[in-house]
């Protein structure tokens, strides 16, 4: 058996995650617009390589501080059925397809916060997520965060901690897919990398070490 684990953002789908998740709950009303520049601000230091994951996950978790886990739960399934499932590549659906008939276990790894990455990967039908630990205290979102963050290096340690634990399966090969420079640590801790829709900068890393590279479109 193997493990195949992908990233999600702009790789199983054509967006970012988190972004529309903030779209989303400004245009309900739960979050002030502001937000969506401050986050817009953050996403180009994460495509420079500059950026704090920690100011990051302060500011998109803000909104959350104080609200019930049930509440959000919900807010998130209608979410998830707008503005996720849509954005799905179809190639990215067929190659989950694919990992799963050969028996293959199926995992999402992502800078995402889980609140969001575990729903996801349960709506996709893939065993789980590796995201960013966001705290919950008496049953309610205190909008901080816990643990390694699955970001960089950190992906990297939080998949190798995760296999640590699965004392019943031994993987022969790790296959990663990702669109990232972020995750280049992770696609060369793979066995098989493979890129998607490559910017130039991360086509020329995939040429260089031997790398899949494939176009997904909507």
């Amino acid at each position: 058996m193997d493990l195949a684990i992908f990233d999600l953002d702009e790789t199983l789908i054509c967006e970012d995650s988190t972004s529309l998740w903030l779209r989303w709950l400004v245009s309900q009303g739960f979050a002030p617009e502001e937000i969506i520049q401050q986050e817009k601000i953050l996403m180009e230091k994460y495509h420079t390589g500059t950026l704090s994951i920690e100011e990051y996950m302060n500011t998109t978790l803000a909104p959350l501080a104080g609200m019930a886990t049930m509440t959000v739960e919900g807010w998130v399934r209608r979410f998830i059925h707008r503005d996720i499932m849509p954005r799905v590549f179809p190639a990215a659906r067929e190659r989950i397809e694919w990992h799963q008939q050969r028996g293959d276990t199926v995992m999402i790894i992502t800078a995402s916060g889980d609140h969001l990455a575990v729903p996801i990967a349960e709506r996709l039908g893939v065993h789980g997520a590796l995201a960013i630990g966001v705290e919950v205290v008496d049953e309610r979102y205190s909008g901080q965060t816990y643990g390694t963050m699955t970001y960089r290096e950190g992906k990297v340690t939080r998949l190798s901690d995760w296999k640590a634990l699965q004392q019943d399966q031994r993987f022969e090969r790790t296959w990663a897919y990702s669109d990232s420079m972020n995750d280049l640590p992770l696609l060369a801790h793979a066995d098989h990398a493979w890129v998607v829709n490559p910017n130039s900068l991360l086509l020329q890393e995939a040429q260089q070490r031997g790398w899949e590279v494939c176009n997904w479109a909507r």
